[in-house]
């Protein structure tokens, strides 16, 4: 199948031709048409395979079918993060050349009265957080009388973060009818289910991939550390391996990603932290050189596992193993995308083990053990090891968008 096959305009083929996509992803196989026809749809899909252009397109092309005046928004879309809101827009700015809609960012870290300034100017699409825009909603300062499509991103983290009853709301304060889909990379974690049927019950739903999937182009691997100095030992190690080109550090709390930036900065390693305390500006900032390779490795917490736009990180390290598997998930999900390979390392110490395991029940599977030249542990840990630690996991997959 090819993106002509989806019926789409010519506009909007010659834009994904333009950008190098030319096979629609499952998920926008399956997700497309009935948006077209105007049906709502709940689509579970894992991280990195395309669920962005799932929705933009269709939104794209009812623009084209049916021009709007650019007075009063008609599409919505709401995400759990700035970051994710800015990479949609740049998704939208990159495929809609030939429409030139005008979108409205709100989201927190900006100025309200600048966004009200440029919702009162007129708008085609609002791309919001849900917490900035309930509160526009209640001061009577946004406008969503003619809102035809709505879409609720990662609402998987949303709920995660307690945003659910801010969605609710918004959608309450929508009184004409509209059009809903809801994208998710796990149905799986705080009631997302439940809250999907709620908001709709008569949606064709589309599942991917399980919860417990990812892209299986990803090699994933254990080191097992003694200690905190030993696990810093093999942290520099694995930065320094000759494939890594870029490295994604996740940290469980926001003063350990300042100590392990802090170490590698003494190693003279090229690093940064990026966690929710700094401003939208700084962390807008640190992702820039980190995309254009002015730094090698990024420290984060979850703040960072969605929604950033890092299409080429060669390596996922967990300096800490995360409290559940579906975390670990979206971790992963940050390399291998675009059906490159990629790799994820754990190091776990002895006080990790029981996040490990979690991870591995909820994966299915045990993950390999490997050694580091002259890094070898020397204590005895519970985990077992892999009979397959030399064997690469690489499985080829068809690109994705």
């Amino acid at each position: 199948m090819t993106f002509d096959d989806l019926m789409l305009d010519q506009p909007l083929l010659e834009a994904l031709a333009a950008e190098g996509f030319t096979t629609p992803t499952p998920v926008q196989q399956q997700s497309i048409p009935p948006l077209l026809a105007g049906e709502d749809v709940l689509a579970c899909a894992a991280t990195g395979t395309g669920k962005t252009l799932a929705f933009v397109l269709p939104l794209l092309q009812k623009l084209l079918d049916e021009p709007a005046d650019g007075k009063r928004a008609v599409a919505l879309i709401l995400a759990p993060t700035r970051e994710l809101a800015f990479q949609t827009q740049h998704v939208i700015e990159r495929l809609a050349s030939a429409i030139s809609p005008r979108v409205a960012m709100i989201t927190g870290g900006q100025s309200p009265a600048a966004q009200v300034d440029y919702l009162q100017q007129g708008c085609n699409i609002i791309i919001a957080t849900p917490g900035r825009m309930l509160q526009l909603i209640e001061q009577e300062q946004a406008d969503l009388s003619a809102v035809e499509y709505v879409v609720i991103d990662e609402a998987d983290r949303m709920l995660d973060m307690g945003q659910g009853p801010d969605v609710a709301n918004v959608l309450a304060a929508i009184k004409t009818a509209f059009q809903t889909s809801l994208f998710s990379a796990t149905l799986a974690g705080a009631g997302v289910e439940l809250f999907a049927k709620a908001l709709l019950p008569e949606a064709q739903h589309i599942e991917i991939d399980a919860a417990n999937q990812y892209a299986q182009q990803v090699s994933q691997s254990v080191y097992l550390a003694d200690n905190r100095e030993h696990k810093l030992a093999l942290l520099k190690a694995t930065i320094q391996l000759p494939d890594c080109q870029s490295a994604l550090v996740f940290c469980n709390k926001k003063e350990r990603a300042m100590e392990v930036t802090d170490y590698l900065q003494s190693q003279n390693i090229s690093a940064q932290a990026i966690h929710g305390d700094y401003s939208q500006a700084d962390r807008r900032e640190r992702t820039r050189k980190f995309r254009q390779g002015t730094i090698k490795v990024l420290v984060a917490t979850d703040v960072a596992s969605r929604g950033l736009d890092l299409p080429q990180v060669s390596h996922v390290i967990n300096y800490d193993v995360p409290f559940r598997g579906d975390i670990y998930i979206h971790r992963v999900g940050r390399t291998g995308r675009a059906g490159q390979t990629g790799n994820a390392v754990n190091l776990v110490e002895p006080n990790d083990q029981k996040n490990l395991q979690r991870v591995e029940h909820h994966i299915g599977q045990a993950l390999p053990v490997r050694k580091m030249k002259g890094l070898a542990p020397k204590a005895k840990h519970n985990k077992k090891k892999s009979k397959d630690k030399d064997k690469p996991r690489y499985i080829a997959k068809k690109d994705r968008a």
